[in-house]
Protein backbone atom coordinates (compact mmCIF):
# COMPACT_ATOMS: atom_id res chain seq x y z
CA UNK A 1 0.00 0.00 0.00
CA UNK A 2 1.37 3.51 -0.95
CA UNK A 3 1.38 6.01 2.00
CA UNK A 4 1.43 9.85 1.36
CA UNK A 5 4.07 10.01 3.62
CA UNK A 6 6.25 7.90 1.72
CA UNK A 7 5.41 8.10 -1.73
CA UNK A 8 7.59 10.49 -3.73
CA UNK A 9 5.80 12.68 -5.35
CA UNK A 10 6.58 11.92 -9.64
CA UNK A 11 6.41 14.35 -12.09
CA UNK A 12 7.20 14.03 -15.76
CA UNK A 13 6.84 15.61 -19.57
CA UNK A 14 6.70 14.30 -23.09
CA UNK A 15 6.32 15.92 -26.26
CA UNK A 16 5.60 12.54 -29.12
CA UNK A 17 4.82 13.80 -33.02
CA UNK A 18 4.99 16.27 -35.32
CA UNK A 19 2.44 19.02 -36.69
CA UNK A 20 -0.67 19.33 -35.11
CA UNK A 21 -1.13 15.98 -34.09
CA UNK A 22 1.75 16.32 -31.92
CA UNK A 23 1.08 15.43 -28.28
CA UNK A 24 2.66 17.47 -25.21
CA UNK A 25 1.94 16.14 -22.01
CA UNK A 26 2.55 16.84 -18.15
CA UNK A 27 1.79 14.38 -15.17
CA UNK A 28 1.62 14.70 -11.79
CA UNK A 29 1.50 11.09 -9.80
CA UNK A 30 0.77 11.42 -6.27
CA UNK A 31 -0.30 9.47 -3.04
CA UNK A 32 -3.64 9.99 -1.78
CA UNK A 33 -3.77 12.03 1.35
CA UNK A 34 -1.04 14.35 -0.25
CA UNK A 35 -0.99 17.62 -1.87
CA UNK A 36 -1.30 15.60 -5.27
CA UNK A 37 -5.03 15.22 -4.01
CA UNK A 38 -5.83 18.47 -2.86
CA UNK A 39 -4.54 19.73 -6.40
CA UNK A 40 -6.88 17.27 -7.90
CA UNK A 41 -9.79 17.61 -6.08
CA UNK A 42 -9.46 21.12 -6.09
CA UNK A 43 -8.61 21.05 -9.99
CA UNK A 44 -11.74 18.89 -10.66
CA UNK A 45 -14.23 21.07 -8.50
CA UNK A 46 -12.91 24.42 -10.04
CA UNK A 47 -12.98 24.34 -14.00
CA UNK A 48 -12.50 27.57 -15.47
CA UNK A 49 -13.98 29.04 -18.71
CA UNK A 50 -12.34 26.65 -21.95
CA UNK A 51 -10.94 23.83 -19.49
CA UNK A 52 -13.10 21.49 -17.69
CA UNK A 53 -11.27 18.97 -15.94
CA UNK A 54 -12.20 15.78 -15.87
CA UNK A 55 -11.82 11.50 -15.08
CA UNK A 56 -10.12 9.81 -17.58
CA UNK A 57 -11.97 6.34 -18.78
CA UNK A 58 -10.86 3.40 -20.68
CA UNK A 59 -14.56 2.95 -22.27
CA UNK A 60 -17.57 4.69 -20.60
CA UNK A 61 -18.26 3.56 -17.06
CA UNK A 62 -14.39 2.41 -16.49
CA UNK A 63 -12.40 4.95 -15.27
CA UNK A 64 -8.37 4.07 -15.86
CA UNK A 65 -6.42 3.66 -12.69
CA UNK A 66 -4.74 5.32 -11.34
CA UNK A 67 -7.31 7.65 -11.54
CA UNK A 68 -6.46 10.13 -13.79
CA UNK A 69 -7.44 13.78 -14.31
CA UNK A 70 -7.40 14.68 -17.25
CA UNK A 71 -6.99 18.54 -17.62
CA UNK A 72 -6.86 20.37 -20.83
CA UNK A 73 -3.93 23.03 -21.37
CA UNK A 74 -5.70 24.79 -24.31
CA UNK A 75 -8.87 26.01 -24.84
CA UNK A 76 -11.16 24.15 -26.68
CA UNK A 77 -11.59 26.64 -30.09
CA UNK A 78 -14.00 24.27 -32.36
CA UNK A 79 -16.30 21.50 -32.52
CA UNK A 80 -13.32 19.53 -33.92
CA UNK A 81 -11.29 20.31 -31.10
CA UNK A 82 -13.46 19.53 -28.72
CA UNK A 83 -14.31 16.14 -30.07
CA UNK A 84 -10.28 15.60 -30.43
CA UNK A 85 -9.61 17.11 -26.90
CA UNK A 86 -12.40 15.03 -24.81
CA UNK A 87 -12.50 11.57 -27.61
CA UNK A 88 -9.19 10.88 -29.13
CA UNK A 89 -6.64 12.54 -26.69
CA UNK A 90 -8.33 11.84 -23.54
CA UNK A 91 -8.55 8.17 -24.63
CA UNK A 92 -5.01 7.74 -25.34
CA UNK A 93 -4.16 9.52 -22.17
CA UNK A 94 -6.31 6.68 -20.42
CA UNK A 95 -4.54 3.84 -22.86
CA UNK A 96 -1.11 5.57 -22.12
CA UNK A 97 -1.94 5.11 -18.24
CA UNK A 98 -2.92 1.71 -18.31
CA UNK A 99 -0.07 0.68 -20.08
CA UNK A 100 2.30 2.25 -17.49
CA UNK A 101 0.59 -0.04 -15.33
CA UNK A 102 0.79 -2.92 -17.51
CA UNK A 103 4.99 -2.69 -17.62
CA UNK A 104 4.87 -1.62 -14.73
CA UNK A 105 6.27 1.43 -14.48
CA UNK A 106 2.99 2.26 -12.11
CA UNK A 107 3.19 -0.39 -9.64
CA UNK A 108 -0.08 -2.75 -9.88
CA UNK A 109 -0.82 -2.89 -6.51
CA UNK A 110 -0.37 0.97 -5.38
CA UNK A 111 -3.17 2.19 -8.42
CA UNK A 112 -5.66 2.60 -5.81
CA UNK A 113 -3.67 4.68 -3.59
CA UNK A 114 -2.80 7.10 -6.11
CA UNK A 115 -3.78 10.06 -8.34
CA UNK A 116 -2.54 11.36 -11.37
CA UNK A 117 -2.94 14.58 -12.97
CA UNK A 118 -2.57 14.55 -16.71
CA UNK A 119 -2.17 18.42 -18.42
CA UNK A 120 -2.72 17.78 -21.90
CA UNK A 121 -2.21 20.08 -25.13
CA UNK A 122 -4.27 19.26 -28.23
CA UNK A 123 -3.83 21.91 -31.19
CA UNK A 124 -6.68 23.35 -32.70
CA UNK A 125 -5.59 22.72 -35.75
CA UNK A 126 -5.27 18.80 -35.31
CA UNK A 127 -7.56 16.64 -37.45
CA UNK A 128 -6.11 12.67 -37.40
CA UNK A 129 -7.91 11.09 -34.23
CA UNK A 130 -6.07 8.27 -34.86
CA UNK A 131 -2.71 10.12 -34.82
CA UNK A 132 -3.84 12.39 -31.99
CA UNK A 133 -4.71 9.00 -29.67
CA UNK A 134 -1.54 7.29 -30.97
CA UNK A 135 0.67 10.52 -29.83
CA UNK A 136 -1.05 11.17 -25.95
CA UNK A 137 -0.56 7.64 -25.11
CA UNK A 138 2.30 7.36 -25.67
CA UNK A 139 3.37 10.76 -24.64
CA UNK A 140 1.34 10.07 -21.15
CA UNK A 141 3.23 6.96 -20.85
CA UNK A 142 6.61 8.41 -21.77
CA UNK A 143 5.79 11.42 -19.29
CA UNK A 144 5.37 8.64 -16.55
CA UNK A 145 8.68 7.11 -17.16
CA UNK A 146 10.21 9.60 -16.94
CA UNK A 147 8.67 10.72 -13.53
CA UNK A 148 9.15 7.21 -12.27
CA UNK A 149 12.97 7.16 -13.47
CA UNK A 150 13.09 11.16 -12.28
CA UNK A 151 14.53 12.31 -15.70
CA UNK A 152 16.01 14.33 -17.25
CA UNK A 153 19.34 14.36 -15.19
CA UNK A 154 20.93 17.34 -14.15
CA UNK A 155 23.49 16.20 -16.43
CA UNK A 156 21.55 16.07 -19.37
CA UNK A 157 20.21 19.65 -18.93
CA UNK A 158 23.45 20.92 -18.32
CA UNK A 159 24.69 19.38 -21.47
CA UNK A 160 21.75 20.47 -23.48
CA UNK A 161 21.88 24.49 -21.85
CA UNK A 162 23.21 25.78 -24.64
CA UNK A 163 20.95 24.11 -27.53
CA UNK A 164 17.54 25.37 -26.56
CA UNK A 165 14.42 24.43 -28.96
CA UNK A 166 11.25 23.54 -29.53
CA UNK A 167 9.25 22.63 -32.24
CA UNK A 168 7.41 26.46 -31.82
CA UNK A 169 11.01 27.93 -31.35
CA UNK A 170 13.23 25.99 -34.23
CA UNK A 171 17.05 25.93 -33.78
CA UNK A 172 18.79 28.76 -35.65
Amino acid sequence: MTDAATFRTQIGEAFVGDGAEAAHINTVLGALGGPVETAWASALAQPSAGHTPFVAVLQPGLAVKPLTLFVNKATIASDVHGTLTWGAAQAGVAQGVADAVADETIAAADVDDLLLIAAVWVNSAARDGDLVFANNATAVHDALVAGARRTPTVADVLAARGDAWNPFRPRA
